[in-house]
């Protein structure tokens, strides 16, 4: 009986923690801010730096220099510095422009992480046509959160 009920203990909780991500579609936003977390779970702060700086994940790089990464080369310079963020922006305002940017800054370039409808970019093999289905966000909730829980960090200018 005791085996039983923590086998149901552990399936109800590891179906909980899967419950708890908010799906793209639904995301709620206030004045371009994501006040809940997209996952429930705290992010890791190195996590971020790792995606923030990698070319394969975030690419942050590609458009923002950022002093704590120096040691990543040819850091961009199209969208502002990211020194000061966590000074800048709370939490909630730094998960939704993340998230999507263009909530917030409607004339922004920076590419929506957390979006999986609306685009007009090419589909399988580049053939020129929308993809027919939704596309897969850039980033994954937990990544999001890794991300801002990193740009918190930067408080510095």
């Amino acid at each position: 009986m005791e085996r039983k009920f923590l086998i149901l203990l552990a399936f109800a909780a590891s179906t909980g923690a899967a419950a708890a991500e908010i799906a793209p579609s639904d995301v709620s936003y206030v004045d371009g801010s994501i006040e809940t977390s997209l996952t429930g779970t705290p992010g890791n702060a190195e996590n971020g730096r790792q995606i923030v700086g990698n070319k394969s994940l975030g690419n942050c790089v590609a458009c923002h220099q950022i002093s704590d990464l120096s040691d990543v080369p040819f850091q961009g310079e199209i969208g502002p510095a990211l020194d000061g963020t966590g000074a800048r922006w709370s939490e909630a305002e730094l998960r939704g422009i993340v998230a999507n940017a263009k909530i917030m800054f409607p004339e922004s370039m920076m590419p929506s992480f957390y979006k999986t409808t609306g685009y007009i970019r090419p589909g399988d093999a580049y053939t020129g046509k929308a993809a027919g289905e939704d596309l897969p966000p850039l980033l994954a909730a937990q990544q999001i959160e890794d991300v801002v829980a990193y740009l918190t960090t930067l408080t510095e200018y």
